[in-house]
């Protein structure tokens, strides 16, 4: 794995059996990328909240002078080990992903597919961008990841789901094997055979899966991680194993870590410095 800033790379990046991790502006690196090379363009950019989101990490210790009181008054110190944030607001949203869009298409291969992960406030204007952009018979799925944390406000039915918008490069001719993507349960396992219970369904376009939780070994710290099971499944189903899979928000690395087990490659761009620290620590436990 290499790790790059966006000064060092080369007028053009050649894509050998090296990944790459860069610390950059995307719109700086993306155009030092190669036409076609990509068989998964997985992006989850900043949602365009109208806040900063942040993330912090504590570690607390038993201490009978501690700052907390947990169960039965025991007391306990409280440290952060890391504070992790970034701006979420864009005055322009879509003349912001406009032009990095527009990269995206051109760094699919024929054969290749495009995830874009957005929430519900922007997903909307966002489908009629990449309508434009990549043409309306290039749109293949609409996913629903729901999920269900965080509070519930009594005003209005909770926000739940984010939304996945997947189109392709070539219509007709993108690559998707349906075989290699986990099965889940059957819902009413008594309606079908036994053979069918034990193997399980494939997922519809409605995926349900938990955030990546506290104690987790998969967790960062970083803010808005999102949980390894769910992009795993747009990569087996949609790259080649060898394939080269690009992320250019990247955030915590999620896309390189599902890249690396499942043997695909992997380019990772993130501008935030803190993000690429999280990233690499996460990459090398995963050699």
């Amino acid at each position: 794995m290499r790790v790059l800033t966006s000064e060092q790379l080369p007028g053009r990046v050649e894509l050998d059996d090296e990944d790459l991790v860069v610390h950059g502006d995307n719109l700086a690196v993306l155009p030092h990328l190669p036409d076609g090379a990509f068989d998964v363009i997985y992006i989850d950019p900043p949602f365009n909240t109208g806040r900063a989101q942040r993330r912090r990490t504590l570690s607390v210790a038993p201490n009978a002078d501690g700052d907390r009181i947990g169960f039965g008054g025991r007391r306990y110190r409280s440290e952060l080990l890391q504070a992790l944030a970034f701006e979420d607001h864009f005055g322009d949203y879509l003349g912001y992903l406009a032009p990095r869009l527009e990269h995206a298409r051109r760094l699919l291969a024929d054969h290749g597919t495009l995830y874009f992960h957005i929430d519900y406030r922007e997903a909307h204007y966002c489908k009629l961008l990449l309508d434009e952009l990549f043409g309306r018979d290039c749109f293949l799925n609409e996913i629903i990841w729901a999920y269900d944390y965080g509070g519930k406000p009594r005003t209005r039915w909770p926000a739940k789901h984010d939304t996945i918008l997947v189109y392709v490069r070539t219509p007709g001719g993108h690559h998707f094997d349906d075989e290699a993507v986990d099965r889940e349960p059957y819902m009413a396992p008594g309606l079908v055979t036994p053979e069918k219970v034990a193997r399980g369904k494939r997922p519809t376009d409605v995926w349900w899966h938990t955030i990546v939780p506290t104690n987790s070994a998969e967790k960062t710290g970083y803010p808005t991680q999102k949980p390894e099971g769910v992009v795993r499944r747009m990569v087996a189903a949609s790259s080649r194993p060898g394939g080269w899979c690009l992320d250019f928000f990247a955030g915590s690395g999620t896309l390189g870590a599902v890249a690396r087990r499942l043997g695909r490659h992997y380019v990772l761009v993130d501008e935030n410095a803190e993000a690429i620290e999280v990233i690499t620590r996460r990459l090398e436990r995963c050699a």
